[in-house]
């Protein structure tokens, strides 16, 4: 299922009483075939994961949710799969979030954006297991007017161990404007990938990417999915990896990993993705320490180019290569000097 970008509760009462907003935000969400015979809030609760059922059911019941156009009340309207929905998210406090002090590494900001530079090991939305320790909960300790906004501002996200620049809207006007832009697929966003195997030359991976058959918590390559596309061109080569520059023209949940690794080149360190022990052979005692330290996919989001959403200005942001993967590299260039 996809949002407007991009690329996942029970009837609790009769009446509900209209939130008060004066500036809402839209959302577009593309309901996959897949989803057929889902009700209505099951859907929305896969799309607002950070969000208690019943305040989704509210939005149903006040109006707020069009199925292909069409106003639904019905929180338990099955859905048929392929629908178009609209839905007018509420500018209220989200009371389901809490503000949580924590560090954030802010590349840019100002009235209307901030860039963000995330490190590994962070979740970008509460989910389950995560509900205190995410972006959001630290975006509105620092930030407690996102609390406002849909996802507190988050325009698009990152794995939890992907690190790199994203971008948070701070008002609904740029949060509309920039959920727009990445549904026309104008975003410029490019990554730094290491990956297993050597790769002879740049190219263009252009295969649908769905929920695994199987594994639900996985993406594969399949037929139902949708339509995802990735460029990548050759950074650098090694004697048993690549490091591959990326960049995306549709954003797909794990689309970069799901693709390279049906490829046959993983990512080395994906924990998902990358079945087999690939660790290589010879290794000096050095190497196979910072190899065995890096406990994540090689990947991060160095660049980041947006059309400003007040100023029309294009603008665009880089982000260095993260200490943990700088220190993979180079232990890989000593090892391939030695070898």
């Amino acid at each position: 299922m996809t949002k407007s970008s991009l690329e996942e509760k029970i009837d609790t009462q009769t009446q509900v009483k209209p939130a008060v907003s004066s500036q809402p935000a839209t959302e577009i969400i593309k309901v996959d075939a897949e989803y057929a015979g889902q009700r209505l809030d099951q859907v929305l609760s896969a799309c607002f994961p950070e969000l208690s059922r019943s305040r989704l059911q509210a939005w149903v019941k006040n109006k707020q949710v069009k199925v292909d156009e069409q106003i639904v009340v019905k929180p338990r309207h099955k859905l048929l799969g392929e629908e178009t929905l609209t839905v007018e998210t509420t500018l209220q406090e989200q009371g389901e979030w809490q503000a949580t002090e924590m560090p954030l590494n802010i590349h840019y900001q100002d009235d209307s954006i901030i860039i963000i530079n995330k490190p590994a090991d962070l979740v970008v939305h509460p989910a389950p297991g995560h509900y205190t320790d995410t972006l959001v909960n630290g975006l509105l300790y620092h930030f407690p007017e996102l609390s406002v906004l849909p996802r507190a501002g988050i325009v698009h996200r990152l794995d939890k161990d992907t690190t790199g620049l994203l971008v948070v809207a701070r008002t609904a006007q740029a949060h509309n404007q920039l959920v727009a832009q990445l549904e026309e697929r104008a975003f410029r966003r490019e990554y730094l990938a290491l990956v297993h195997g050597v790769l002879v030359a740049g190219d263009t991976i252009d295969l649908p990417v769905g929920r695994h058959p199987v594994n639900r918590k996985k993406m594969a390559v399949v037929d139902y999915g949708k339509e995802a596309i990735t460029h990548f061109r050759i950074g650098q080569k090694f004697k048993g990896f690549t490091l591959v520059q990326v960049k995306l023209e549709t954003g797909r949940t794990h689309q970069i990993r799901v693709h390279f690794s049906h490829k046959k080149h993983p990512l080395v360190g994906d924990p998902q993705y990358c079945v087999r022990n690939l660790k290589p052979k010879g290794m000096g005692e050095s190497f196979s320490q910072v190899w065995d330290d890096f406990r994540r996919q090689a990947l991060h989001a160095r660049l980041l180019g947006l059309t400003h959403p007040v100023t029309g200005e294009w603008m665009e942001w880089e982000s260095e290569v993260p200490e943990d993967m700088s220190e993979l590299l180079d232990a890989i260039r000593k090892h391939d000097e030695q070898a």
